[in-house]
């Protein structure tokens, strides 16, 4: 036997997929109303019984299901993130790491090699057709949706007007900052492709004129202009020469008093942990051309796009709010 923090290491990749198969055919679903085995589940999910059971068995073994005289149960603190009616459910996001983001990661020995080759086009593969579209937004919307709402509370929502959402996928920070401040409206700036899902995310939540969708690129295209410019999980993506154009850009486009709102995992100030920032830091060595951050040095990258009385605002969860103002 392993090391217990090796083991988890090294039988980890089992767990993900675990995860993930049981999100994907509604298993954690069928089990939070109430304990069951897996015979029970196996036949109301139309699902093989024996392979049933070996996913619960490794999911138990991992501590995320309970095994007891009723059956398999959901331990009531992961009920949130495997419950897929939650905005912290995590099935999105989980299918992304398995069905895109593992599949690149061999990538990773050549860069060890020879070096990551320059000029790559991250989103011309996370967008090269529907499908890939609709899982990545879907992955964007687990990861943020949820603590969207705490970064809104945080942003100084109470005395803005327009709220410009700078690649803001399907909208999940937009929708908890129009429902934090009733008086404001929204637009999400992103490329075309994106359009059809915040239509969609309008419809849902009843949103109507209040949430707009600009069409653009922001390396060709400017910015709307608004009191509130936000980038929720956008320069992480990115260098750091890139982010300084990015800002420069949110500075052109904020309006006088304005703040940005900069929302990103943040590493701890050696630059080391937390492991979800560490882990996803690979992950932007591998799916974009940027890499996450300390606190610092976002603040770093917001002065010197001109913006002043920088703040950062941690959140109870693992995204961080950053702000400079205009």
């Amino acid at each position: 036997m392993f090391p217990e923090r090796l083991e988890r290491a090294v039988y980890g990749l089992y767990v993900t997929h675990a995860v993930q198969l049981a999100c994907a055919h509604g298993v954690f679903d069928a089990l939070l109303p109430a304990p069951a085995p897996s015979t029970v589940v196996a036949e109301k999910l139309g699902l093989d019984q024996e392979t049933l059971h070996r996913i619960l068995v490794v999911l138990g073994g991992a501590g995320l299901l309970e095994s007891g005289v009723d059956g398999w149960a959901v331990p009531a603190d992961l009920r949130p993130y495997l419950d897929s009616g939650a905005e912290e459910y995590l099935g999105g996001f989980v299918t992304h790491l398995t069905e895109s983001t593992a599949g690149r990661m061999a990538e990773v020995a050549g860069f060890l090699e020879r070096g990551k080759p320059a000029g790559t086009r991250p989103f011309d593969v996370l967008y090269h057709d529907e499908a890939a579209t609709e899982r990545f937004l879907q992955a964007m919307w687990d990861l943020s949706h949820g603590v969207s709402a705490e970064l809104a509370a945080l942003s100084e929502l109470d005395t803005a007007t327009h709220l410009v959402d700078v690649g803001g996928a399907s909208g999940p920070f937009t929708v908890a900052a129009l429902r934090a401040a009733p008086s404001l409206t929204a637009t999400v700036f992103d490329l075309p492709a994106v359009g059809p899902a915040v239509a969609r995310t309008r419809e849902r939540f009843g949103l109507g004129e209040r949430l707009a969708f600009a069409p653009g690129d922001f390396f060709r295209d400017r910015l709307p202009e608004g009191d509130r410019i936000a980038f929720g999980y956008i320069l992480s993506d990115w260098a750091d020469e890139t982010c300084a154009e990015l800002l420069a850009a949110a500075r052109r486009a904020c309006r006088p008093g304005g703040v940005v709102l900069v929302m990103e995992r943040l590493f701890d100030d050696d630059g080391i942990g937390p492991l979800a920032t560490a882990a996803m830091n690979l992950s932007m060595h591998v799916e974009t051309e940027g890499r996450h951050r300390t606190a610092a040095e976002y603040v770093e990258l917001l002065t010197a796009a001109g913006f002043h009385g920088c703040e950062v605002r941690r959140g109870t969860r693992d995204k961080h709010l950053v702000l400079g103002r205009a």
